[in-house]
């Protein structure tokens, strides 16, 4: 076995490990809380860990006398931590009764040390809760296990954040699908709209896995992260700080704004015009203004204002509001978005394919997502189709000026375990090649329509549809494979079969009859 196997499984089997003594918390911490406490926890852990590999590396390099100047660690993207922030005080005073105390005065200082963190980290957090020491103390052991500065520390802590969020969202079911997107569900957008170059923005960001991943993509394309540059929102304060801890972990520097805010209300990022935008708005969220408020926002100029009842359509205008004049948007909606008529909801829709901003609709399948078992879809809109999408000067797309692309995914994907699912690898790979080749930029293939999965329509089809979205409406039913079989032969085999059945059943009737008559329950 391989030296990188070898690291994979191990990683994987320690990732598990960690979740099982961090699980041990549950009994004296509420589910939504305790993600916080460990997360907190292993992001000192990774900081640590950075600061004392650059601090010996200055002592190797005969720098020693400079190991407390902050310049020399930011130089290289890394944190300075005071004594009290260091993870070798914690492990040193775990099994002390204070040790809350010690972990908020160490996230404060390093909070405090590092302007770039500044509301990122918990405040007083472990002293609140009155967390039991010697289950605090286990957990503080087994993070000491991670060993994040061997080959790839954000690799490492990365992933065992990732898988974290992961767990937690599961854990928390509705709760939890909050903060978190299905990774193979951001993986589809990121490979749709390829964020390479420019400006990326989420206005409702989580935990950050939509620019984590897009990071991702990025790296594993040969590209160049310093070529994009990251805006985001959150409303929830906790939800945010674990945003920029997320995006610290992985050296990420992203505005996520000075404070977390509704979108809607308190807008961080007025002047924006992003290049690509990701997102997974709340599903069908209600009252999320009030009836007089908001009504003359120009983010709906040229729109019926959206009602009061469900914000899907006022996230849609929004991302077109931000968007750059070639910029495009990928972001997960509910089902119902495709087809709803309800308090003009149908003609924000009819405006929005009129004036051709639908740039690609993709229905997936159900159970991918922790907050609800229902299928979702997925929405890819532009400012303009006759352009490219991306700043680079890659091969121009094809005009598909007046027609949009669906994509019926509901039969892709593979369980993995009783109630969730995931796209694989080649789901995604197939039905980003598809949308790739439909605008004209894949070099293997062609487009062409493909019964059951995939149709380009045009405007005049899609009015002939009253509007509707729905990807089932267009690509039809796919092709049956014709077996070879002549229909006289096949009728009579068929005719055959049944009248066999239907005489064993004849049988089986007769035979209950006789046990019931002799037991004297007969007719």
């Amino acid at each position: 076995m391989t030296k990188q196997a070898t690291s994979s499984k191990k990683t994987k089997s320690f990732e598990q490990t960690l979740w099982d003594t961090a699980d041990k918390l549950r009994g004296s911490v509420e589910s939504s809380e305790y993600k916080h406490v460990v997360l907190s926890l292993i992001f000192l852990k990774f900081v640590s860990d950075t600061f004392e590999a650059r601090k010996q590396e200055m002592i190797d390099q005969g720098q020693g006398d400079y190991v407390d100047m902050v310049e020399f660690y930011t130089m290289r993207n890394v944190f300075y931590l005071p004594e009290q922030s260091r993870w070798s005080h914690i492990q040193k005073h775990a099994k002390q009764d204070d040790i809350a105390v010690r972990i908020d005065t160490a996230l404060h200082t390093v909070e405090k040390s590092n302007p770039s963190l500044r509301g990122a980290l918990p405040d007083n957090y472990f002293s609140r809760l009155g967390l039991d020491v010697s289950k605090l103390a286990a957990l503080i052991d087994s993070i000491n296990n991670i060993d994040t500065v061997e080959d790839n520390e954000q690799d490492v802590v990365g992933r065992v954040y990732e898988y974290f969020l992961g767990n937690f969202a599961a854990t928390e079911g509705k709760g939890g699908g909050e903060f978190y997107t299905p990774k193979c569900v951001v993986n589809l957008i990121a490979e749709m709209i390829e964020p390479y170059q420019g400006k990326i923005y989420d206005p409702c960001c989580g935990s950050g896995g939509m620019f984590v991943q897009s990071i991702k993509f990025i790296e594993n394309h040969q590209g160049n992260k310093k070529d994009i540059s990251i805006y985001g929102q959150e409303q929830t304060a906790t939800t945010y700080k674990l945003a920029k801890m997320n995006l610290a972990i992985r050296g990420i520097a992203g505005n996520l704004g000075e404070v977390p805010a509704d979108t809607f209300f308190k807008d961080q990022h007025p002047d924006l015009k992003a290049d690509f935008i990701m997102a997974n708005p709340p599903f069908n969220l209600k009252e999320w203004r009030a009836s007089n408020e908001l009504t003359n926002d120009p983010r709906w100029a040229g729109y019926e204002v959206p009602p009061t009842g469900n914000a899907n359509y006022a996230w849609i205008l929004h991302m077109l509001a931000k968007l750059s004049e070639n910029g495009v948007a990928g972001f997960v909606m509910a089902n119902g978005s495709m087809s709803t008529n309800t308090s003009g909801e149908g003609l924000i829709r009819q405006k929005l394919i009129e004036n051709d901003h639908i740039d690609c609709m993709i229905a997936l399948p159900g159970q991918l997502f922790y907050t609800t078992q229902i299928p979702v879809c997925l929405w890819f809109i532009t400012k303009n189709k006759t352009e490219q999408h991306f700043p680079d000067a890659r091969e121009p797309f094809r005009n598909r000026k007046g027609e949009t692309l669906f994509i019926d995914a509901r039969n892709h994907g593979s369980m993995v375990d009783r109630t969730h699912k995931e796209l694989t690898t080649a789901d995604i790979a197939e039905i980003a090649r598809t949308y790739h080749a439909w605008r004209g930029e894949a070099k293997d293939g062609d487009y062409a329509d493909v019964p059951g999965f995939c149709k380009s329509a045009t405007l005049d089809e899609i009015k002939a549809n009253d509007y509707v979205l729905t990807p089932g409406r267009y690509v039809g039913a796919a092709e049956v494979e014709d077996d070879g079989v002549l229909f006289e032969e096949k009728m009579a085999e068929l005719s055959q079969t049944l009248f066999r059945q239907m005489k064993e059943s004849a049988e089986l009737d007769a035979m209950i009859r006789r046990n019931l008559g002799g037991l004297g329950y007969g007719e």
